[in-house]
Order: structure tokens, then sequence, then C-alpha cells
């Protein structure tokens, strides 16, 4: 039997087409459709979200620590985000160790002098050792992995774009957002539940349904259609 459609119901199933084959915007982002709402703004080397504490340290040497947080956070990503080529994470990390040598170099002086000065010299070392391999464990990550590659790639990239001497800036503008990426976001689409979603209602499709001039009748007339 072939069903008839008059324009009301043609009309409501191209309605109800149109909603259901909706695809989201795309985003900009390069791993999720959604772009993560990481924490970011500036961070200043003493605050606890940066790094193990480094307890009676001087300006000189949290802002040591901040480049050296940052160096690690960038080393452990050159190693974890290889997946995706289009991130290049290994030559950028390489990039950012050529191109701000200097700087890096004085953070490592920097810091390997706190500890010897905190410590001992006997013991500095070992302390600078461990602090480093803390530091760089602090910033493995499984199950946020792709938003923490996401985030360092794109703050790689903007360290390469600092004039030699400025990598600090970098660390200060972005070391809450790096911190923060080490956070598992789920992606937005994926928790979207069909059931939650407004469906369109749509008209009765029986024939029955109709008179011979396609007007819905009565008996099979729904809250949405009554009337129609």
């Amino acid at each position: 039997m072939a069903y008839r459609f008059g324009k009301a119901r043609a009309a409501a199933l191209v309605a109800a087409g149109v909603l259901a084959l909706a695809a989201p915007q795309a985003a900009s982002a390069q791993m999720f459709l959604t772009q993560p709402d990481f924490a970011k703004g500036p961070i200043e080397g003493s605050d606890p979200l940066v790094g193990l504490p480094i307890p009676g340290a001087t300006p000189d040497e949290y802002r040591a620590h901040m480049l050296w947080n940052l160096r690690a956070g960038l080393n452990v990503a050159a190693l974890q985000c290889q997946f995706s080529p289009f991130m290049r994470a290994v030559d950028n990390y390489n990039a950012i160790l050529g191109h701000h040598a200097k700087e890096l170099a004085s953070a490592y002086t920097t810091m390997t002098g706190y500890f010897k000065r905190v410590r001992g010299a006997k013991e500095g070392q070992k302390a600078f050792d461990d602090y480093t391999t803390s530091t760089y464990n602090n910033f493995s990550t499984l199950q946020a992995q792709y938003g923490f590659c996401q985030t360092a790639t794109a703050i790689a990239k903007e360290a390469l774009t600092r004039p030699k001497g400025e990598l600090y800036l970098t660390a200060q503008q972005h070391m809450r957002e790096l911190r923060s990426s080490l956070v598992p976001f789920t992606d937005r689409i994926a928790a979207y539940n069909p059931y939650l979603i407004p469906a369109p209602t749509l008209p009765p499709l029986d024939p029955a349904c109709y008179d011979r001039k396609d007007r819905l009748k009565k008996k099979c007339a729904t809250p949405a259609y009554a009337g129609k």
C-alpha cells in the first residue's frame, strides 16, 4: 500500500530530518570537537601549582623553578605526544632547547645552586636530580593525554616565537594552563544523551488518519498536531 503524504506531513518530516542530521559546528581544536576549557592566566613561580615546593627560594630561584617546570612539561610532551606527527612534539622541543639554550642553562645553574645552598654541597646535586625526576613524573599522564598534548603543543609553538631570553614569559603566561591540562577532559559530544535531547513530534503517518482532503482526523490528533 502506498502512503500519501500531504504538505503538512512532508514539511514536518523534512524539519525532523534536518534536526536529526544536524552536525555540531567544527571546532578549531586539534584533538577535540569542543575546545577544552582549561584554567588559564598568569602565575608566579612561588605558586604551589607550578611544581614541587622549594622553600626559602629567592625571586630568581622561583623564576628558574618556573622555567625548569616548563622545560620538563614540554620534554614529557615530546615523549608522549608522538602519536600525532602534526604536533611536531619532538621537533618543537628540540628547537626550544636550541633557541632558548642560554636561558635554560641559567635556570639549571640557578636551581642546582638553590639545592646546594639549602641541602649542602654534598647532597645538593642529588636533591636536584630527585627534584627533576619527580617533576617529570608529575607531568606524566595517560587519561588526560589528549588535552595535555594539545595544550603543550600550543605552548611550544608560542615559546618558539619568543625572543631569546624571554622563555620565562611563556612559562609565566601558560604554566597554569599546562598544569590544568593534566586533568582529564571529556569532549562534550561524547557526553550527549539522545534521550535527553528534545525531538520534534512527528504527525501520524497512518493513511487511515487522514481524510480525502489530506486533513488529520480528530481521532488521530496528538497535542502537537491538534487542530491542524
